[in-house]
């Protein structure tokens, strides 16, 4: 234990490891507490409630959202397709020059 700092020394104190001599103690394993696993009915009934909570987006803002992604994914598209077919246009000429 002498090869311990300050700092591990007093988390391991806190986490019940060392006793306040700064000896090594067995820590208490924690208690597992039965009502930590609920039923499916139990968890179906609080999903529902969760999801009432939810606040949902309206269809405008779904549909702005929606051509914002599709715009993206076709610009990204055609700058990856544009350097592959530049890319491969110059290696072709690099590679086959002799």
């Amino acid at each position: 234990m002498d090869d311990l700092n300050r700092e591990q020394k007093r988390q391991l104190r806190k986490m019940g490891a060392l006793d306040d001599e700064g000896k090594a103690t067995r820590a208490p394993r924690p208690q597992k507490r039965p009502q930590d696993r609920v039923g499916p009915r139990q968890y179906l009934r609080e999903v529902r409630e969760e999801m009432r909570k939810v606040a949902w987006p309206q269809r405008p803002e779904v549909t702005r959202y929606s051509i914002v992604v599709v715009i993206t994914v076709v610009f990204y598209t055609a700058l990856v397709g544009g350097s592959d077919y530049i890319f491969g246009l110059w290696s072709e000429w690099f590679y086959s020059a002799s």
